[in-house]
């Protein structure tokens, strides 16, 4: 059988192996760096560079977030977004550095303006951590620039949300499996009524959003049931896995709190444990180390 291919514009993304999306963080508080690419509405330098290092490391497509997704995080507005963001985009076009100017941009973000504009300006994808339910004008935006498109499932917003280990009442789901995929089914469904592809489509469990560390890893090991609820709708390209540097890493490879600094080694395994259970796409901040990890291993 053939390997899925993940359309997004005027290029494809066959996923024969794993494949690396590199976080570019454009906030101030992000959870793990805290806005090290610098302020990119006044200086789009450090992003560049941070940019043009994650391809040389081996990234396959720039992930750009304007809005920090971290429980806890206050919303950002359109404007600030865009100046955040738009500089940057056209910096990456403008490069000299074919590589960097030529790899697909992702961007992190639920408001449609944003991400219609970031479009216009040279993105490739539109990564919504809502799904298309935070600005009922996210599926339209979607389906007229037939961009490569992430819906993510989300119990609650950042604002009311806790990190994975620190909830004093967890989140409570009778087969959590089925309800997030029953949840990202129906989104699939959304999207195809408003003319998205299917093929441009990868689905996202949210790991860490609205999920215990016990919650997190049953979606991890229930990837491949995962796929089939959604594939229900539509045969979607595949499911992302990011769970880099997360609270429950930490958790889970640490058995304590921790800081992301410390979260590389089980942000791996886990990511190799992801891997063989059917996830293709990585986002990640150490491109490296992926890179180097998961694609030796080849696919099961």
């Amino acid at each position: 059988m053939p390997s899925p291919t993940w359309t997004f514009r005027t290029a494809s993304l066959t996923l024969d192996q794993a494949r690396i999306i590199a976080i570019i963080n454009l906030t101030p508080d992000s959870f793990y760096d805290g806005g090290s690419a610098g302020d990119s509405a006044s200086d789009s330098g450090p992003a560049l560079h941070a940019a043009a290092r994650a391809v040389a490391d081996g990234a396959h497509i720039l992930d750009l977030g304007a809005e920090s997704t971290r429980p806890g995080a206050s919303s950002v507005d359109e404007s600030t977004q865009l100046a955040r963001l738009l500089p940057v985009i056209r910096a990456i076009r403008a490069s000299r550095d074919t590589a960097l100017s030529n790899i697909p941009i992702s961007i992190d973000t639920t408001r449609a303006a944003v991400a219609r504009a970031a479009i216009d300006a040279g993105a490739d994808i539109i990564n919504d951590v809502s799904a298309g339910t935070d600005d009922a004008q996210m599926l339209s935006v979607m389906a007229a620039s037939q961009p490569g498109v992430i819906l993510m499932h989300r119990l609650v917003k950042p604002a009311q949300d806790r990190f994975s280990d620190q909830y004093a009442q967890p989140p409570q789901y009778q087969d959590v499996v089925a309800e997030v995929g029953d949840y990202l089914r129906q989104r699939v469904r959304a999207a195809l009524d408003a003319g998205v592809r299917a093929d441009s489509i990868l689905i996202d469990p949210g790991l860490g959003f609205g999920k215990s560390v016990e919650d997190n890893l049953a979606l991890i090991r229930g990837t491949s049931r995962l796929l089939d609820i959604a594939r229900q709708a539509a045969p979607v390209a595949g499911l992302l896995s990011a769970l880099s540097r997360k609270s429950f890493v930490g958790r889970v490879s640490l058995g304590r709190d921790s800081q992301p600094s410390e979260r590389l080694p089980g942000t791996l395994a886990l990511s190799l444990q992801h891997l063989s259970r059917g996830a293709r796409i990585f986002r990640v901040h150490d491109v490296k180390a992926h890179v180097a990890i998961l694609q030796p291993a080849g696919l099961e």
